[in-house]
């Protein structure tokens, strides 16, 4: 994971890994810490490391933060936090069970903490979510200590499966009405980037879609800086797939950054803000706290400089040309304050 340091005092100025000095009186502080570009730095306040460990895939830890609260943290990347998961999730779900006519079947590539399957299953019409995770550990993790997601783990609706999520949709030979991304960032090294790849999705997820069925992937950090890292080259790859694409984007201020999902299909994105508000009050148990017709309008009106950058990407993800978010965690304690 990123740095976590923990210091007694204050620094005098001169204190280099666990060289400064500790003054009396001062409350001990740990604090996360993670690399979002060469020189740039996001860091914030720990109460507590709730656990670390590595499983056979990644390495994970979930934190208790000040500011976010319970945090997911997988190979040094931040994954969600309490405070503002449902921003990351509802921007991920809504839109394209909302947008398809009639979603009764979900396939979730990933997924494993259930926060995605969470938000699904509140849609009235879904009668199966299959949410294939490769990391055993990390879901049973998850099950553990996200209790904000246990119902929905206990939802016979939900079928989990252990398995990479290509070979499990290449074996199946149903389709499904949508088919969510929700993996990890490509980092390099890191087991997802293939899942990004034009071949990935021509070959593997267009074939398992039912008639009118609707992709949508997360697609990285969209901020105006931070968008041609990943989220330009995924959107313009779905564009050599799909007829129509869509992308957008929301603040998720425990990422310090806009991210980015991209929703794509061979039918057209018909309804409109008020249509969409309409089928969310028919189609969803409970009220979203973040997105509705309106935020989702304004989540596709992207800036012009992402919009003119997205416009003349070339680039295409194959597994000889994959690009990659920066920076890959590694698990150490130090003390610099």
């Amino acid at each position: 994971m990123g740095d976590i340091s923990c210091s007694n005092g204050i620094s005098n100025g001169n204190g280099v890994h666990g060289k400064e000095l500790p003054l009396n009186g001062y409350r001990k502080s740990c604090w996360y810490e993670e690399e979002i570009e060469e020189n740039l730095r996001w860091s914030f306040a720990l109460n507590s490391i709730l656990h670390t460990g590595a499983t056979q895939y990644q390495d994970i830890a979930l934190l208790d933060t000040k500011p976010f609260g319970k945090a997911l943290v997988i190979d040094g990347k931040l994954q969600s936090a309490e405070t503002d998961e449902f921003i990351y999730h509802e921007s991920l779900v809504h839109p394209a069970l909302l947008h398809h006519s009639n979603p009764r079947t979900i396939f979730i590539m990933g997924g494993g903490e259930g926060s995605t399957a969470r938000e699904i299953l509140r849609h009235k019409t879904v009668e199966k979510v299959i949410m294939c995770d490769i990391d055993e550990e990390v879901v049973d993790f998850c099950k553990s200590y996200l209790i904000v997601n246990r119902e929905a783990f206990c939802d016979p609706r939900l079928d989990l499966i252990i398995n990479d999520a290509r070979a499990e949709l290449e074996s199946r030979e149903e389709v499904y009405d949508v088919i969510i991304g929700d993996l990890a960032d490509p980092i390099e090294g890191g087991p997802c980037y293939k899942l990004y790849t034009k071949s990935f999705y021509e070959f593997t997820v267009k074939p398992r879609l039912s008639q009118g069925g609707i992709f949508v992937t997360q697609a990285g950090p969209a901020g105006i800086f931070s968008h041609t890292e990943v989220f330009s080259c995924i959107y313009n790859t779905l564009r050599q797939v799909f007829k129509y694409v869509v992308p957008y984007s929301a603040h998720i201020p425990s990422f310090a950054d806009t991210w980015g999902w991209v929703m794509a299909s061979d039918s057209p994105f018909v309804p409109n803000a008020d249509e969409l508000d309409l089928r969310m009050k028919h189609k969803i148990k409970g009220e979203n706290r973040y997105l509705d017709g309106k935020t989702f309008s304004s989540a596709s009106t992207l800036s012009k400089a992402v919009r003119n950058s997205l416009d003349n990407e070339t680039h295409v993800y194959t597994e000889g040309t994959a690009r990659f978010i920066y920076g890959h965690g590694s698990a150490y304690k130090n003390n610099h304050g």
